[in-house]
């Protein structure tokens, strides 16, 4: 529907635009047509009437000579009428018949004071166009008097009906022309729309985010808006199937502490509580709660906002300073982040170095800052990872040893964190590392005063 209401509208707008295109030439053409054809009609009574003002002063017997007046000009017959200074006609063309011109001021104007010029009278329902001009004082009757030469103007007014027809008629089939040629563009153009919008209903109607959109062979927009959109599906489908790993894996999580707290509640109904059995629930209970709030918090840290407080990750890592734990963070290094986050993702890499390192081993926590990035490194002296299991250790719900204990939660919430603050955790063998953009560089000796900004109009 939407479609047709496009095509509709593209059609409407081609045609319009085509018809008062050749509305506004027309109008030029007729206005240049116009004048030519007025201006040479012009230039014809002026011409008849020279050639009558010489013949007055060279043979004044020849004017009244009948037949002498009459001169056509290609089809159109010119009259002529030629008048003594007290007005009264002298000659005239025999083609004028009993017929007298209105010719009103302009004879009066050519004999009294020598001034020529043009008129449109209408004689017998004609329109016609007369010039009357002065003759020479000299040269027998008509010595002193005017000339006046008329000429219809049907022809001029035909040739300008003609033309205007011709006008209208081009626009009309220049606007027809032009609307199918735009219709039949515009449906072969929108035909991949079609297809786009029927297979995106088939996908909202079966659910399916496997489906694709067919891609069009044609390398356009339309094409480009295909695979937009297909790369779109396939992240959306990447986030549906992330959802369902997440739900499975947290139903498997949790599946064990309930089976064992409903086994104790089933045995303490039977055989009532004992010190054993008390403290086992209570373990499941602990495990439970510190499941329920790892996937709080990870959940939180992937829908929360950018940060913007500055934090001293060189002051942050000294806080977790221990007996088995040495910091070395030999500069001040800021980033721009949210501290009890960053807190948290330290104190997971901490807890996850006191896990899977030795039980006598040291922990070392190193602060460095190169190339505009901050690190914080959490290193233990135990075997660590494996190349392939370093891709896995950030995943949810993934242990190293599955005979320790721990949600599975601790690595995910650090790289949510790390990500969040537009930075990367990552896993070399046995240290754990998070890196985010510096704020500043800050020299040992500068303290926590920050570098000098160079002057406005430098970068």
């Amino acid at each position: 529907m939407k479609s047709s209401s496009l095509q509709l509208r593209s059609v409407v707008a081609a045609a319009t635009a085509i018809v008062l295109a050749l509305v506004l030439v027309g109008v030029g053409v007729d206005l240049l047509v116009s004048r030519h054809l007025h201006r040479s009609l012009d230039r014809s009574l002026r011409e008849r009437a020279v050639q009558v003002s010489q013949l007055s002063a060279s043979a004044p017997a020849l004017l009244t000579t009948p037949g002498a007046l009459d001169s056509p000009l290609g089809g159109t017959q010119l009259s002529v009428v030629v008048y003594d200074k007290r007005e009264r006609i002298v000659a005239r063309s025999l083609s004028l018949g009993g017929r007298i011109l209105p010719i009103g001021s302009i004879v009066k104007a050519a004999i009294e004071r020598g001034q020529s010029g043009y008129a449109d009278i209408t004689t017998g329902g004609e329109r016609t166009r007369i010039y009357a001009a002065p003759l020479a004082n000299f040269g027998g009757a008509a010595a002193g008097g005017a000339v006046v030469i008329a000429a219809p103007t049907h022809d001029v007014d035909q040739t300008l009906g003609s033309l205007h027809l011709f006008i209208v008629g081009s626009a009309a089939a220049a606007a027809v022309l032009a609307a199918l040629a735009v219709f039949l563009l515009l449906r072969r153009a929108l035909r991949p729309l079609g297809r786009l919008a029927e297979a995106a209903a088939e996908i909202e109607r079966t659910g399916d985010s496997r489906r694709r959109l067919p891609e069009p062979a044609a390398d356009d927009e339309i094409g480009v808006l295909a695979s937009t959109l297909n790369r779109m599906l396939a992240g959306l489908e990447r986030v549906r199937e992330g959802e369902r790993r997440f739900l499975a894996d947290t139903s498997h999580e949790l599946r064990t502490p309930l089976t064992s707290l409903r086994g104790n509640v089933t045995y303490l109904a039977r055989h009532g509580a004992s010190p054993e059995v008390v403290a086992e629930l209570q373990a499941d209970a602990d495990r439970l709660a510190r499941l329920v709030d790892d996937l709080l918090v990870l959940s939180r840290e992937e829908a929360a906002t950018a940060p913007a407080e500055e934090v001293r990750l060189d002051l942050l890592a000294r806080e977790f300073e221990s007996d088995d734990l040495d910091v070395t963070a030999p500069d001040a290094v800021s980033v721009r982040g949210d501290r009890a986050a960053l807190e948290r993702a330290l104190a997971n890499l901490v807890q996850n170095a006191r896990h899977y390192g030795p039980t006598d081993g040291r922990i070392a926590v190193d602060v460095e800052h190169s190339d505009g990035l901050a690190r914080i490194t959490v290193t233990d002296e135990g075997e660590g990872l494996r190349l392939d299991e370093t891709k896995l250790a950030f995943t949810r719900f993934w242990r190293g040893r599955r005979d320790q204990e721990g949600s599975g939660l601790g690595l995910p919430i650090v790289r949510a964190t790390a990500e969040r603050h537009g930075g990367r955790a990552y896993a070399e063998g046995a240290s754990f590392t998070v890196e985010l953009p510096a704020l500043r560089d800050v020299s040992e000796s500068a303290g926590t005063t920050r570098e000098e900004e160079p002057p406005k109009g430098l970068k």
